[in-house]
């Protein structure tokens, strides 16, 4: 996908004057950096790691978590792996530029003008970059931790030198995006302190100017280069802590001091900035809010290894996603599917099957502790002891923290409406995204996501590709692809490139009340279609397990179309317009009926691809035929139309 003389100027249009100044300094440092060759690195002498894990740590790992990491550090061995849905035989010996998917090999050259965004030219950038973060490598260390075998540490330095060796500084595809050096620096770090058992760490390190090259490098890149205005969010967070962390544990250069200061004080920043005071992600994608967390309290660890002090807003920004995270997850610790999601892990020392959402809890009990509403976390990971063997335990007295479950977040606009028989339904009436290119968001405005003891009924069909497939990623990111009403076959907000919405639709929740244990009710409208406001209530009803929507369109007559879609497990058996939903959970056959407006026409649509209609992605690169039910018609001559749909779960599992 390359980028038109349009997108330049539709994305230029969303950039303010300092933003705009600051990329016109980068383009003239890239054309400078390009006429001359990089610098070599500061002499370092006498220099030493000293962030080591404290004795015991390994000791504190869970067995079965070990023996989860040595499964999949077993698999990585023989060279089998699988990123974004392309299983991968190569890992014995990788070749770096190589994408499994579509066969390319990226081209050489000067970082800067490789066209990454064109699929044709490189192949899938994600499958490429993914591999060199190098947290495939951080697994095979900690299996070497937890275990002893050489064979794991000497895997992981013939990789790092076969790395080093394939990209120099500046040259290629793995020197173009910060927020993939500021991931890899970090992998680094917890490379070199999991294998510090080991007699070749120090030479491998430390001892390596080849290392200590492309170490400086890294940071005199991101400290050139760091992302910008309307492009800092999650991506500016990853280039801070990967920063940080390399200059609290790599600290041997001339510039470390500087370097850890500055990248301290944009990490507490944009932590702030990234963050809604009630502790959700701005991005509204919680697979993003998932990254975040993980990127803070890995540089907070490095910071206490190092006896580098912390602002207290720092830690006080990962206690509030913590608690947010606590409170918006289902029964099965599911958090929404919101916006977009690229799998992307800040630090990943465990093995398959581990639980991401549930590490993150384990770990903020060990350093903030758990408050009474927390769920329980029955699951166990290598993560947490070896964070929390790191970072001090929070003890700031008198930190407001939530009494109770919040279950609406006035700030975020998300809403969770909680039922019996393990009823979870997500509202979404916040602001379409973050910062003027929303680049995470999707047009979900006032959609809604409803599962029953953890299985998606009505789903969001999540994200599947961002780059070389634009159909499906105008399709995933849509309107229709969203539990929500369309108008006149257009999306609420505009888009004006894959990452970039040129208008924004505005949300407001008119109103929320949980207070009722027996009806729980929420209320927001949007402006998306100008001449049109569409207004949605939703009502759950614990006595009778049935959870009833109501879309009201006010303005002149209008083409409509209302999509529920259902996830992956569901099977429905569509007759007019009623629904009957089956699906199986824990051995036991669990159904509901949906009941639709009548006055739309409805259909069942399936792994439909031209246009793209009834899919599911479970991650990134994945997706599976689904089940997505559409009813269109037009609205009333009087200008309003009210279309209410009934979801009424039969009693099994209450």
């Amino acid at each position: 996908m390359t980028m038109s003389a349009g997108w330049y100027l539709r994305r230029l249009s969303r950039m303010g004057p300092r933003e705009v100044g600051g990329r016109v300094g980068d383009a003239v440092r890239r054309r400078r950096w390009r006429s001359a060759p990089p610098p070599d690195c500061p002499d370092v002498t006498g220099a030493r790691f000293t962030a080591v894990l404290p004795a015991g740590t390994i000791a504190a790992v869970p067995p079965d978590a070990a023996k989860r990491l040595v499964a999949e550090a077993d698999r990585l061995m023989a060279g089998h792996a699988e990123y974004f849905g392309v299983d991968r035989d190569d890992l014995a010996d990788p070749d770096w530029w190589y994408d499994p998917k579509t066969g390319r090999r990226a081209p050489s050259g000067y970082a800067f003008d490789v066209p990454y965004r064109d699929e044709d030219a490189v192949g899938d950038i994600k499958q490429i970059w993914e591999l060199s973060r190098h947290q495939y490598l951080t697994r095979l260390a900690a299996a070497y931790a937890v275990t002893g075998d050489e064979r794991y540490a000497e895997r992981v330095a013939g990789h790092l030198r076969s790395w080093w060796a394939a990209n120099a500084p500046l040259r290629g595809v793995h020197w173009v995006s910060g927020i993939e050096l500021g991931i890899r620096l970090l992998s680094w770090v917890w490379i070199r302190r999991l294998l510090d058992g080991w007699p070749g760490a120090a030479g491998l390190f430390e001892g390596n100017p080849v290392a200590l090259n492309q170490i400086w490098h890294h940071q005199r890149w991101l400290a050139a280069f760091p992302s910008r205005g309307s492009s800092a969010n999650n991506h500016v967070i990853a280039e801070a802590a990967g920063q940080f962390a390399a200059a609290c544990a790599f600290g041997w250069f001339p510039a470390s001091a500087r370097w850890r200061a500055d990248a301290l004080r944009s990490l507490d920043r944009q932590l702030r900035g990234n963050t809604f005071g009630s502790g959700l992600n701005r991005e509204l994608a919680t697979e993003y809010h998932g990254l975040v967390l993980e990127l803070g309290l890995a540089a907070v660890a490095e910071a206490d290894a190092a006896g580098v002090p912390v602002p207290a807003s720092v830690r006080l920004v990962l206690l509030r996603m913590t608690d947010a995270l606590a409170a918006v997850v289902d029964s099965r610790l599911r958090p929404p599917r919101q916006g977009d999601a690229d799998d992307g892990h800040g630090l990943v020392v465990d093995g398959t099957g581990t639980d991401r959402w549930g590490s993150l809890l384990a770990t903020g009990d060990a350093v903030f502790g758990s408050l009474t509403w927390w769920p329980e976390v029955t699951g166990t990971d290598v993560r947490t002891p070896l964070l929390a063997a790191l970072i001090r335990p929070y003890a700031e007295r008198g930190t407001a923290r939530p009494a109770s479950r919040p279950d609406h977040f006035a700030d975020a606009g998300l809403t969770v409406l909680r039922g019996p028989g393990e009823i979870w339904c997500r509202c979404d009436g916040g602001p379409h995204g973050f910062l003027s290119i929303a680049a995470h968001a999707h047009a979900d405005a006032l959609s809604v996501e409803v599962r029953h003891d953890g299985v998606d009924v009505l789903a969001d069909p999540g994200t599947y590709c961002y780059h070389g497939q634009p159909e499906w990623r105008r399709y995933f990111r849509s309107t229709l692809g969203h539990n929500t009403l369309q108008v006149d076959g257009g999306d609420q907000s505009v888009s004006g490139g894959p990452f970039l919405w040129t208008r924004h639709a505005r949300s407001r929740v008119l109103a929320v009340d949980t207070s009722d244990e027996s009806v729980a009710r929420w209320c927001a409208e949007h402006d998306g279609y100008r001449r049109s406001v569409h207004r949605r209530r939703v009502e759950l009803t614990s006595t009778t397990q049935e959870l009833r929507v109501v879309d009201e369109v006010r303005g002149p007559r209008r083409a409509v179309r209302l999509a529920f879609h259902l996830g992956p497990e569901i099977t429905a058996d569509l007759v007019g317009n009623r629904a009957v939903l089956t699906w199986t959970r824990d051995g036991e056959d669990r159904s509901a009926v949906l009941d639709l407006p009548g006055q739309l026409s409805w259909r069942a649509h399936r792994g439909e691809s031209d246009p793209p209609l009834g899919w599911y992605s479970a991650g990134f690169g994945r997706k599976e035929p689904t089940t997505t039910l559409v009813g269109t018609g037009t609205g009333s001559a009087d200008g309003t139309e009210k279309y209410t749909t009934v979801l009424g779960f039969r009693g099994q599992g209450a």
